[in-house]
Parts: structure tokens; sequence; C-alpha cells
């Protein structure tokens, strides 16, 4: 994708003003749950950049921020007891948060993308997971649109989830 660019998301300044912000916009919040103070998404963002398991990233489309992603590693998560998970395994998560940007297809390009880089270009990883609400009809449609393949539903305390992946042959 021309102009795409993914970074680690800082734990301060314009970053966490925009992710606290995206997180708390309706169609967010209704599956992410984290309409959080800016303290918490600092603690949050902070966390995670300090685990050897996740990354938190902002994803920008000509230098303007157009989605915010984590990945992780899907082996040391609570999904790999709920499906057989290979150990390179790397999952994500992905909001977008502005609504002008929604149903522009600007998830699919991002999750194509990201995902294509991570099996080609991360050793050991083959497959690319993913797990939203089975009810976010919008997010599944575009881990499907950009080669994910349904795989099952997962029963998480928080939400029904299904279980996307995304593997070498999707590449």
């Amino acid at each position: 994708m021309t102009g795409l660019t993914v970074r680690l998301a800082r734990p301060d300044g314009a970053d966490l003003k925009l992710i606290t912000a995206w997180n708390a916009q309706p169609h967010v919040a209704a599956f992410w749950h984290q309409d959080w103070s800016q303290s918490q998404w600092r603690d949050e963002l902070r966390r995670q950049l300090t685990s050897p398991d996740l990354l938190p990233c902002l994803v920008e489309l000509d230098g303007v921020p157009v989605a915010y992603l984590e990945l992780y590693r899907a082996a040391t998560d609570r999904i790999a007891a709920l499906y057989p998970a290979h150990p390179g395994d790397l999952g994500v998560h992905i909001a977008i948060g502005d609504p002008t940007l929604l149903g522009r297809g600007i998830g699919r390009r991002v999750l194509a993308h990201v995902a294509h880089a991570l099996v080609t270009g991360t050793v050991g990883c083959q497959r690319v997971v993913a797990e939203p609400d089975a009810r976010n009809v919008a997010s599944v449609r575009a881990f499907r649109a950009a080669g994910f393949i349904a795989d099952r539903e997962l029963t998480l305390p928080e939400k029904t989830a299904l279980l996307l992946i995304y593997s070498e042959a999707s590449a």
C-alpha cells in the first residue's frame, strides 16, 4: 500500500491523545471495551512496550494516522489454549477510530499489508491470527477481504470471537 507506515505507538503526546480518543468512539468502545482515561492508556501502552509479546502500533497513510494496531504472540496469549496454536503464530487487533474513515477499505488494506509483511518477514511466523467479536460484522468483513479465513468461534469472558487465520498460502 503506497504511503503506508506502521510504527510503535508512544505512551505520551499526540499518540496518547489519539489512542484515547479513538477508543472512546462508540464503534470502537462497543467491541474493545477500553474507553479509558489518558492515564490508563499511558499505563497500558507502557506495559505493552515493555512486554516481549506485545507491540502497540499506529498505522499512518501518507503521514496521517488511520488505525491503531496491537501485534502479539498468539502462543503466549490466552487464545493459545483455544485453538491449535503454532509457536510462531502472531496475532493482530485493529481499531479504526475516526468514523469518517470507516467503510473505505482502509481496514482491509492495512490488514492485508500487515499480515503479508508478518508472514513473509518474520522468522518462524507462518500464520497471523485475529479474534474479533463475532458480532462486529465490519471487522470480520475486513479481515476476510484481507485474506484471513474463518476457523472457529472462541468463547472468551467478554465476547464470542471468530478466530480468523492468515497463512503463508494467503500471502
